[in-house]
C-alpha cells in the first residue's frame, strides 16, 4: 500500500503540471509492472490511476481544466474558480480513500 501511495503522490503532482493523457502514456509502462508486482488487480488500479490525475488537474496552481473553463467563461474570476472547486476536490479525495479501501467497489460492474 505504501508503493501504492506513492505512485499516487506522484500522479497527483504531475496532474499539477501536465496532461492527463501525456502523462499517463508516459508513467505506466513504468508503473503498470510495479502494480501487477505488487499484486493489485490492473483495472483497479486504472480507475485509481485516472482519479487522481483528475484531481490533480483541477487543483492549483496550474489546474489545467480550470483555465480552460475560464477561457469560455470571461466574466468570472480565476480566483473565484479555484474556491468553487475546493470543495469538489475534497469529495474526490474522499471518492479516492473510498475506492482504494474497498477494491469491490470499482469492480463491481466487471463481474
Amino acid at each position: 500500500m505504501v508503493v501504492l501511495v506513492y505512485i499516487l503522490i506522484m500522479y497527483f503532482l504531475l496532474g499539477l503540471f501536465m496532461d492527463a493523457l501525456a502523462m499517463l502514456v508516459i508513467t505506466i509502462p513504468v508503473v503498470y509492472p510495479i502494480i501487477l508486482a505488487l499484486g493489485f488487480d490492473p483495472v483497479w488500479f486504472g480507475i485509481i490511476a485516472v482519479l487522481t490525475v483528475e484531481i490533480g488537474l483541477i487543483t492549483p496552481p496550474m489546474g489545467m481544466n480550470i483555465f480552460v473553463i475560464k477561457a469560455v467563461a470571461l466574466h468570472i474570476k480565476l480566483a473565484d474558480m479555484f474556491r468553487g472547486v475546493a470543495s469538489f476536490i475534497l469529495s474526490d479525495l474522499v471518492r479516492l480513500v473510498v475506492l482504494i479501501a474497498f477494491l469491490a467497489i470499482s469492480l463491481v460492474l466487471l463481474n
